[in-house]
């Protein structure tokens, strides 16, 4: 999604459109040209949370910065003298890979400052109300209240599935792994074609067909970045209905075609439905690709490397974001400047 801003309060008001929630007690550093990521970290209160914050997205930064990098600084909170030194410390550190910082923003929900420049303004509903009318335009989903309600409603009615699961595994087991295999992707073919909700009944198959690694592996060769978001509407759907038993792999599939959309919110958020005493080596694949800043649209280099990469880690690795929590998307810039559709 592009969006054209001219001010600092249409800058804040599409942040949230960008993300997918409405920041709170954040700081989010939004690029003004492509190749940088579009990050959102909890707002720093001490300097060991602020060191913290930079050596968790240094790499990422250090590694995609080009001459000429700029960004802004947003800074979402009441506490505007947190959100000054947090700013302040970023826009140092960043200065050290090449990048500029052009505006460090603090925002409370009803004014703003530009730290760089001492100008102030209003956060005016009018300017909230037109970038939203901009993006559903797009087509793009109207953003979440906040990160927690996000996360709430990748959670469902997980009960008629996990009553259906002993009976498909006793079907699995009748059967063999190339026919459940063979299964289910002609059913992820038929999803694709008319996009409808799977019953219980081709949910649990479906999940307990992912129990087998190569169907699994199957299924996830199947998603481009053509066909993604039919796969983020599966992968959403089954992940609110499966019982933690299986819920790993829709989880991690989730994961991964969020980041493919570039939806690092909603791809950390994925992850976190990883049960915590089952984990599983695909969300650690699709976390080291947010942790390390990696574009959707390089999956074609890194494809090969990261798949041998799932047969290697070591399973006792759960991906969960890190103590300051932080959303990387693939690089989405709002940009200053008409940009070419996605």
């Amino acid at each position: 999604m592009d969006l054209v801003v001219q001010s600092p309060d249409e800058l804040l008001a599409a942040v949230p459109h960008v993300l997918g929630f409405k920041p709170e007690e954040s700081i989010v550093l939004v690029p003004f040209r492509s190749g940088l990521p579009i990050t959102r970290v909890d707002l720093p209160k001490t300097a060991a949370d602020r060191e913290e914050v930079w050596d968790a997205i240094s790499g990422p930064y250090g590694r995609h910065a080009r001459p000429g990098s700029r960004l802004a600084i947003l800074c979402f909170t009441d506490d505007r003298r947190s959100a000054e030194l947090a700013s302040q410390h970023l826009s140092n550190r960043l200065e050290t890979v090449g990048i500029t910082t052009h505006i460090r923003v603090w925002a409370d929900g009803e004014r703003w400052r530009e730290f760089n420049t001492g100008s102030t303004g209003l956060q005016n509903p009018e300017t909230a109300e037109r970038i939203a009318a901009a993006t559903v335009l797009t087509g793009a989903a109207q953003p979440a209240a906040s990160r927690a309600s996000l996360a709430a409603s990748m959670v469902g009615d997980r009960e008629p599935i996990a009553q259906l699961i002993p009976a498909a595994r006793a079907a699995a087991a009748d059967s063999s792994p190339a026919l459940e295999r063979d299964w289910a992707l002609d059913r992820l073919e038929q999803f694709h074609t008319d996009g409808n909700r799977l019953s219980d009944v081709d949910g649990a198959r479906m999940l307990v067909a992912l129990e087998t690694i190569g169907t699994r592996d199957a299924v996830w060769e199947d998603m481009s970045r053509e066909n993604h978001t039919s796969h983020m509407a599966l992968w959403n759907d089954l992940t609110r209905r499966a019982p933690d038993e299986v819920r790993a792999a829709p989880a991690s599939m989730l994961g991964f075609a969020s980041w493919l959309h570039g939806d690092g919110a909603k791809a950390w958020c994925a992850l976190d439905q990883v049960p915590a005493d089952r984990p599983y080596s695909m969300a650690a694949v699709v976390a080291s690709a947010l942790q390390n800043g990696i574009h959707p649209r390089e999956w074609d280099r890194y494809q090969t490397q990261m798949r041998d990469l799932a047969g290697e880690l070591d399973e006792s690795y759960v991906p969960k974001p890190p103590g300051q929590q932080r959303d990387i998307p693939g690089t989405q810039p709002v940009t200053d400047r008409p940009a070419p559709g996605r």
